[in-house]
């Protein structure tokens, strides 16, 4: 396994920093113009054309326009042999999802996590199944180009994880936050630049790792919550309760300040959909209670979805409980945001049932 490239270096970080500049004013040109707060309003997005759950989902826009993705997950069978390499995409003003060429590789994989960066979709790692149960993380990094429909390759994570956070900074540098690597989880932040196709090490967590955490980003503070933690005995996995802030270092984007924040609403949560709507990390669904990839509990009870949701106002300091979900859904990593609206694409619902549906979540004023 490779190590992971420091960042810590002047050249580097300066070089980093340069095309975070240039991006920033293109950033904020795009904020003058309107483009992020108007468009997609009012789009509503589609059910997807087959149920699927634990998929990669990522939002953003392309030229402009808001755009879907649903990469990779497990069908209704919620068997290892239901496990997918199909990709859809949804663009602002379909009535249906397209399908896209299939994500490399010659089996799909669950527990990815994906996000768009000017204009391209990065699927990040997860795990594979066989028949006789064995799972494996694994440390690719599949890019979409939807411009020219085709997939491509870009360098493997130096730490393969599945479960874990992802954000992006500024367009431009994304964030893997701890999650599970084969055997155990780990407190490793790999940073990922999208344009140099490049790792570098970040400021590692300051507690436990954990996996099936939810967690976004506003401005330049993460937050992250609760996620599973690998007991010695009794049941094999229980939920840490726990409330994560990070703040990026504007200088030094490899540097995290990390420090404990206050509970957040509800009960401790797995696989939350998240997503960010202005100065608000905002949490939707997941269950209390942790699980296999077949929605069963690590305590032999059927998870149970949740319809809660609450947001992390990172200028306020403070959380929020919001409406809650009209369909109570579970096995999510993100939401999508487009317009004033958030969507959380597939999961598990009542009933342990795996859904095609797209549930619409209110927001407000996320353009500012």
């Amino acid at each position: 396994m490779r190590p992971l490239l420091l960042s810590s270096s002047t050249s580097q970080a300066a070089a980093v920093l340069r095309r975070m500049t240039v991006w920033r004013m293109l950033m904020k040109l795009s904020a003058v113009l309107g483009c992020a707060s108007d468009i997609g309003s009012a789009q509503v997005v589609p059910a997807l054309p087959l149920p699927v759950t634990n998929a990669a989902v990522a939002s953003g826009l392309i030229d402009g326009e808001p755009i879907v993705f649903s990469a990779l997950g497990m069908d209704s069978t919620k068997r290892w042999s239901g496990i997918t390499r199909r990709a859809h995409s949804w663009s602002a003003g379909s009535p249906r999802w397209r399908q896209l060429p299939d994500v490399p590789g010659t089996v799909g994989r669950l527990a990815a996590t994906a996000q768009v960066v000017r204009g391209r979709l990065f699927v990040f790692g997860g795990y594979t199944v066989d028949s006789a149960g064995a799972e494996r993380s694994v440390a690719n990094v599949d890019i979409f180009e939807p411009r020219l429909n085709l997939w491509s390759r870009g360098s493997d994570m130096p730490v393969a994880v599945d479960d874990a956070v992802s954000i992006v900074y500024r367009d431009s540098l994304i964030y893997l936050i701890s999650g599970w690597h084969d055997t155990s989880n780990v407190r490793v932040v790999q940073m990922y630049d999208a344009v140099r196709d490049a790792w570098f090490a970040a400021s590692p967590i300051v507690w436990r790792g954990v996996f099936g955490h939810s967690g976004g980003l506003a401005g330049n503070t993460i937050v992250y919550v609760d996620g599973a933690v690998k007991q010695d005995s009794g049941t094999k996995y229980v939920l840490e309760r726990q409330v994560w802030l990070g703040t990026i270092d504007k200088r030094n984007p490899s540097v995290i300040a990390w420090r404990a924040g206050v509970g957040h609403p509800g009960p401790a949560l797995y696989r939350a959909a998240v997503g960010r709507c202005g100065s608000q990390v905002v949490f939707a669904g997941g269950t209390d209670n942790p699980y296999n990839y077949n929605g069963i509990g690590y305590d032999t009870r059927p998870s149970r979805p949740s319809a809660m949701v609450f947001a992390f106002d990172t200028r306020r300091g403070a959380w929020l409980t919001l409406p809650a979900l009209t369909t109570p859904t579970m096995d999510h990593r993100a939401m999508a945001v487009i317009g004033d609206k958030g969507w959380v694409i597939g999961g598990i619902d009542a009933g342990q049932r795996v859904t095609a549906a797209a549930v619409q979540i209110p927001l407000k004023a996320c353009g500012k």
